[in-house]
């Protein structure tokens, strides 16, 4: 095998790649609008034609592909308390790749069976949860909320698959709470308070993608669809930028933190991997975090409200640039508009650059120094980009945009010179900014299981052509 298919089908296009593995490089591209309303192997079969066109190898390779059609991953989290494991989960079913749909702290109300009962799946209306991440309990504490949860799920009429990643002493209770109910078990994301534990369930929800989710959607009447969809996309993105940050081995070393800031049309994604530092105060002698839940080096964090297109109102409002409300509300009633004029791409880009700076900002949160019994001490939100060195853009807007995009987008929101950068914000100081121009990181991380050295060659092509730092 010298080449291998890599396709994305996402909400609106459908984007393939041949890979040359030996080369760990794209030979040929190509996009197609996604065939949601027909069969979404319509347009995959039209990107493979271009694909075959420019290179025979297509007709007969490998294809990995992941997806967003359809809605993606629709995750709810029901967990024991807000503030500890529901949020814990929240974060889990997010570095997922699932976009999260309600999270529900369960205390065996009423009012609170009802709610899980209007998680079901509602296909004509896209609303709804396609999995349940059910959390609770550190191992050995309180079994009683998580059983408890996992009966209210039961008696709420829920017959969608559950992912169970609460305390391990419960697993047995509450399996017997979900007889008849599809579930996998994995091992507890918050085992002990100040700590987080995303792995085994982050692997499970991915299980529970491929196994229920893929295939209940009902996007293709061919089989071969669900044969070659290993995640859903922003799982599969997230592995990619894992990839990039840490590499393989010390022979192929990663290049440290990094984000990666998508700008789409209805959502602005940022993923980001950054080494916690022991020595920066967030967790004690022992290791555990001061943190009840405490922060992960992967995160991702979705933006609903921060787009290009269906939430382009929402992103000059929450941007105060009330200058282009009438713009905005023409590209959320026209989704496929394309800027034209110099006049359109300013506009596009001012909206942009509103997206990322908003959407980073919430995913970095603020430092701030505040007096505890402790003394002054330094209060944190988010994840700390401050050290960041590489700062990773998407989208079309980006991808598609006219020479120094990237600097008018991007730079904003990196570097001391910022308008706010005396605020606290824990944005990168000093980062090296590039665009996924490719859509390489989607392909590196459909390579990374099976394919690791051609998936580590193309993540480090985003930054071959960087000037040295």
């Amino acid at each position: 095998m010298s080449a291998v298919v890599c396709v994305d089908f996402g909400s609106t296009f459908t984007k393939a790649s041949l890979v040359d593995l030996a080369a760990g490089r794209i030979v040929a591209a190509a996009e197609h609008r996604t065939t949601i309303e027909t069969d979404v192997l319509d347009g995959y079969d039209a990107c493979l034609a271009v694909l075959a066109e420019r290179d025979p190898r297509a007709t007969a390779a490998e294809v990995l592909a992941c997806s967003s059609a359809g809605g993606g991953l629709r995750i709810a989290v029901v967990g024991a308390e807000a503030l500890v494991t529901a949020e814990a989960g929240r974060r889990v079913a997010l570095s997922s790749g699932g976009k999260v749909v309600d999270v529900v702290a369960f205390g065996g109300r009423a009012t609170e069976v009802s709610r899980l009962a209007a998680l079901a799946p509602r296909p004509a209306s896209g609303a709804g949860a396609d999995v349940i991440l059910l959390t609770g309990g550190t191992d050995g504490g309180n079994t009683e909320v998580i059983v408890d949860a996992a009966r209210g799920l039961a008696a709420s009429g829920w017959r969608g698959p559950v992912v169970v990643a609460g305390n391990v002493d419960a697993r047995a209770d509450v399996e017997r709470a979900l007889a008849g109910i599809p579930h996998v078990v994995a091992d507890n994301v918050v085992p002990r308070i100040g700590v987080l534990a995303p792995g085994s369930a982050r692997r499970a929800v991915r299980e529970v993608f491929l196994s229920h989710v893929i295939g209940g959607k009902h996007l293709s009447a061919r089989a071969d669809f669900t044969a070659m969809v290993r995640g859903a996309t922003p799982d599969v993105v997230l592995t990619g930028v894992e990839l990039l940050a840490r590499g393989l081995d010390e022979s192929r070393p990663g290049i440290g933190d990094v984000v990666v800031v998508d700008v789409g049309g209805a959502t602005t994604d940022v993923h980001s991997v950054v080494e916690i530092d022991p020595e920066d105060g967030s967790v004690d002698a022992e290791g555990l975090a001061r943190e009840v839940v405490a922060g992960s080096p992967v995160t991702r964090t979705v933006e609903g409200d921060l787009g290009m297109r269906w939430s382009a109102v929402s992103t000059v409002e929450a941007a105060e640039l009330s200058g282009l409300a009438d713009a905005a509300a023409a590209r959320r009633a026209d989704p496929g508009f394309l800027p034209v004029t110099e006049t359109e791409q300013d506009i596009d880009e001012a909206i942009a650059r509103a997206a990322v700076g908003l959407a980073l900002r919430r995913h970095a949160g603020r430092s701030r120094v505040v007096v505890s019994p402790e003394g002054r001490v330094v209060e944190r939100t988010g994840t700390d980009l401050r050290r960041v060195g590489l700062v990773v853009g998407s989208g079309g807007v980006l991808r598609h945009g006219r020479p120094g995009v990237t600097e008018r987008v991007l730079g904003p929101s990196v570097g001391p010179g910022r308008a706010d950068a005396g605020e606290g914000w824990q944005l990168p100081e000093r980062a090296r900014l590039a665009v996924d121009h490719d859509y390489v990181l989607a392909a590196a991380g459909l390579l990374a299981a099976e394919h690791p050295d051609a998936g580590y060659r193309l993540a480090m092509s985003l930054v071959d052509r960087l000037p040295a730092w």
